[in-house]
């Protein structure tokens, strides 16, 4: 399921007797007037490809719509509104994939970027992917982790009696894979739980404290 966010912005009319039409790059509520090409969007598009059972297309506030079922959200966004829904795009599940055109989320560093050969204006493409998350104390059966998680980086430590290792660490949705000295981890996070395999061989578990 894909879901495009735009910002509509309701515009008057100067003369009645003469529809008034927006300039690209004109000012708007949050951001300027820039829209994509009807060419990518219209409904007729949809039924021309037998597709209209399956796309919606909807005049919404987007701080106000509920996008939590999306798989992939497209946006083209100025950074503070970027940064403005950034709190909810992090509340998805795991996995869901946001591509940003030409704009980023700052410290929120993308996953890919990608630039458009041949292309003149707004030609980058940014990719996330919604991480788990694992921030906090983990008991494995012979130990302990616990994880600091900076959107889809982690650091922390593994704990097995007396000795304490750095972790260090990158999610991928629900993917989970880290370094704990010599250990190269890789695993699943599922909720309160994770397991997974290690590179030396063999199988680790982990579940969330507290659970």
């Amino acid at each position: 399921m894909a879901l495009s966010l735009s910002l509509i912005t309701a515009i008057g009319f100067a003369q009645p007797a003469k529809q008034y039409e927006p300039q690209v790059g004109q000012e708007g509520k949050d951001v300027v007037w820039v829209p994509t090409p009807q060419a990518l969007v219209a409904k007729r598009n949809a039924a021309k490809e037998g597709v209209s059972d399956r796309a919606t297309f909807a005049k919404a506030d987007l701080f106000e719509s509920d996008f939590s079922q999306a798989q992939v959200i497209t946006m083209f966004l100025l950074p503070s509104i970027n940064l403005k829904l950034r709190p909810k795009i992090l509340d998805l599940k795991p996995g869901t994939r946001i591509v940003s055109n030409s704009f980023d989320m700052e410290e929120w560093k993308p996953d890919e970027t990608a630039n458009a050969e041949g292309c003149s204006n707004w030609c980058t493409a940014y990719l996330w992917i919604v991480p788990a998350k694992v921030n906090g104390t983990w008991k494995l059966p012979n130990g302990e982790l616990t994880l600091k998680q900076t959107f889809q980086m982690i650091s922390g430590t593994l704990k097995s009696g007396n000795v304490v290792t750095p972790v260090n660490g990158k999610l991928n949705g629900e993917e989970i894979s880290f370094t704990a000295g010599e250990g190269q981890y890789n695993g699943r996070v599922n909720g309160n739980s994770m397991e997974g395999s290690l590179k030396s061989g063999g199988k680790w578990s982990a579940m969330r404290a507290g659970r």
